[in-house]
């Protein structure tokens, strides 16, 4: 079932014309010679401290100048996350060109769709890879992580896998927390909230968030601590017993040591917990599920279920990581870290009085990584080399109650793997305008399948040898230009549910070629950046659902695909205080071949794959401590099926914030989704069910620095 599109097109694609014809504008203004010459002098004094081209980013794993790596990146700075009012994985998403991130049936069950790339939501992967301070989060449960006290993120755009290995098919989303040091930091806010609309009484939210960090011994060790407590009213109402369904409350807390015991070492120590209590998913039946269980009606965020459902997990995760110079461009790096992420769930998944269907999880997934590298870096001439392995393993439970014989049923899987890898990466100055980059790295995935009630074990291994090379040409001081080619690659796994049809038990790795080319651009001393970028990706052996029958489907490699989109980002520093912002990001990714026994695909578009996506905002932060922020978000339409017979609509929605800001002391007043537009996905799982997009809502945040 389509959405008609938005009211709201005509005036989104204005005020983009309007946001662009102003940064033009500004960039010719800033370029004209013949300014008098007080006014030259007076802009000079006040933007003289704003300078947006030298920003330094660890893309390569390696401090780089953001503007000289011939990577697509999206980078958003603590204070960028703040004034945005980031909150979770998800909405850093909203200022990514090409990267949608879709929450299914948990807060914490996201997949990441990265220039028309996603898993395939049964695999339990991800084609782009979660990092925070090192520890990766490559499967789509347990991915997200808590935006306080950051530092900065970096997104990276296309394949990423020659440095980060499986999961970073098609980019990398790497959060760097701020790091304790000499400076005594410390920062309380709170704040509450009313939900636009919903079905329960008075729907409030409210956090409180505190972090603080300093000096144990100066100069020698450093402490900080972070912690976090978030509250959400439901707004799905059980008609059947008279409660809120989906509730929602999370605690995070964060423990960061930091230690320089000489002037070339440095040791970093990360303990945190992401904890989740919530209620049912923001879910209920859809037109195929009502037929299927014979619900006469389906109310709007009403659910008559007769089982209170339950979301309760934590995500627990620790990392150590040693720098040290072994001269002054010469650094040895070890980073190790543990992860392991633990969830229990229960859910009336027939939505209805009667006990059709309960369904419940029992899950367990855990990971001990560790990385070495040596890396070297003198000017232009730098290369890094490592040494990577892993020890994962996912234990799921997974049953249905019904008073319906035949509609109950359970499944008991472990998996146990390990990774080994190889990699390494270089920049060679070619001439005074050309830079060589290439890099090359060899994985290897083993892994064991056993299911527990067959008592029936399977052993596969993939590897895959990802290389990539590019070429960047220095323009001008302030303009470089790039082409690249690389391969992203994701490893094969286990169809959990094949253990009585064992030709399809296991399924193929993916791999497709990228070839990219790009400008990143600088004008007006570094106040105005325009980044762009063009790409083209040849997909084989895709890892899709396929269907051997109506009721049988197994992830099999039986598609290929190609893609080609292109993005846009402009930043511009108008005026003292006014900053503008846009993003553009289009992907057009479509079945090449691809057909089973239900249909032929060809020419389809890939899942979860929005055509478009963009952002336009407008910030303004006076001297006198006035704060003022908007943003418009839009999302191009996406098909959660591979016949295109679903889809959810293309959206927009407009954030704002407005505030007076002192030394010490900060008080806003912000709106999410302030028109409270409605993108259900009424399409979810062949319209068994739809997921309600979160209600906008409103409130009052304060902030205290001491």
């Amino acid at each position: 079932m389509k959405r008609k599109k938005s009211t709201a097109s005509a005036f989104t694609t204005a005020l983009c014309i309007l946001m662009l014809i102003s940064v033009i504008t500004a960039t010719r203004a800033y370029a004209q010679e013949n300014s008098a010459a007080a006014a030259a002098a007076e802009d000079n004094a006040v933007l003289s401290d704003v300078d947006l081209g030298e920003t330094t980013v660890t893309a390569q794993k390696q401090e780089e100048n953001i503007q000289e790596v011939p990577i697509s990146i999206t980078l958003l700075n603590g204070q960028d996350i703040e004034d945005r009012k980031i909150e979770s994985v998800r909405e850093i998403a909203d200022f990514v060109p090409n990267l949608m991130i879709f929450q299914h049936d948990s807060s914490s069950a996201n997949t990441p769709t990265m220039r028309g790339m996603t898993a395939p939501c049964e695999a339990f992967t991800v084609s782009s890879g979660l990092y925070v301070d090192g520890v990766p989060v490559v499967s789509s449960v347990g991915f997200e992580a808590s935006l306080i006290d950051i530092e900065r993120v970096e997104v990276l755009k296309g394949p990423q896998g020659t440095i980060y290995g499986k999961g970073a098919e098609a980019g990398v989303i790497n959060i760097i927390t701020r790091q304790p040091d000499n400076e005594f930091r410390a920062k309380i806010s709170a704040e509450g909230g009313m939900l636009l609309s919903s079905e329960t009484d008075d729907p409030a939210r409210k956090s409180v968030a505190l972090n603080i960090s300093g000096p144990v011994l100066e100069d020698k060790i450093y402490m900080g601590v972070a912690a976090e407590y978030y509250q959400k009213d439901g707004f799905i109402e059980n008609t059947y017993t008279g409660s809120d369904m989906n509730d929602k409350e999370h605690w995070f807390g964060k423990i960061h040591v930091r230690s320089t015991p000489l002037d070339d070492l440095a040791l970093s120590l990360i303990v945190s917990r992401l904890q989740y209590d919530d209620g049912a998913p923001n879910m209920n039946s859809g037109e195929s599920g009502a037929a299927m269980f014979g619900l006469s009606t389906i109310e709007d965020r009403k659910v008559p279920a007769n089982l209170d459902g339950e979301d309760t997990s934590t995500n627990d995760t620790q990392s150590l990581k040693m720098d040290y110079g072994l001269s002054d461009a010469l650094t040895l790096t070890s980073v190790t870290t543990h992860r392991l992420y633990e969830q229990v769930t229960k859910a009336d998944v027939d939505f209805s009085s009667a006990t059709l269907q309960h369904a419940w999880k029992d899950s367990e997934y855990g990971a001990v990584t560790e990385e070495l590298r040596l890396g070297y870096q003198a000017g232009r001439f730098k290369w890094l080399i490592g040494v990577y392995f892993d020890s994962n393993y996912s234990d799921v439970r997974y049953g249905l109650q019904s008073d319906i014989p035949g509609m109950a049923g359970s499944y008991s899987r472990d998996i146990e793997g390990e990774t080994y890898a190889a990699f390494a990466n270089i920049t060679y100055p070619l001439s005074e305008k050309f830079n060589l980059v290439a890099g090359l790295r060899y994985e290897v995935e083993d892994a064991e399948f056993k299911d527990n009630v067959t008592n029936l074990t399977i052993d596969d291994s993939w590897d895959g040898l990802t290389p990539k090379i590019a070429l960047e040409y220095l323009i001008s001081p302030d303009i470089m230009g790039y082409v690249s080619t690389s391969q992203g690659y994701r490893p094969g796994g286990f169809n959990a549910l094949a253990v009585t049809n064992l030709d399809y038990i296991n399924y193929d790795s993916e791999a497709f070629w990228s070839y990219e080319a790009g400008i990143k651009s600088a004008f007006a001393d570094d106040r105005i950046i325009v980044n762009t970028a063009l790409f083209y990706m040849d997909i084989t052996d895709m890892q899709v659902s396929e269907n051997l029958s109506l009721s049988e489907a197994y992830l099999t490699n039986a598609a290929e695909a190609t893609a080609i989109g292109a993005e846009l980002e402009i930043t511009a520093r108008v005026t003292k205080g006014l900053t503008l912002t846009a993003g553009f990001g289009y992907t057009d990714i479509e079945f090449d071949d691809f057909q089973d026994s239900l249909g032929n695909y060809e020419g389809n578009k890939n899942p979860y794959a929005p055509e478009y996506t963009f952002n336009v905002g407008a910030q303004y932060r006076h001297p006198s401590g006035f704060y003022a922020r908007t943003d418009l978000i839009g999302y191009g339409e996406m098909y959660f099926d591979k016949a295109n017979a679903f889809s959810r609509g293309s959206y927009e929605i407009v954030n704002a914030k407005v505030g007076y800001e002192t030394e010490h002391f900060d008080i806003y007043l912000y709106g999410k989704n302030i028109f409270d537009e409605r993108y259900d996905s009424d399409g979810y799982y062949g319209a068994y069910y739809t997921i309600y997009s979160d209600p906008g809502e409103y409130g009052l945040q304060v902030v205290y620095r001491f």
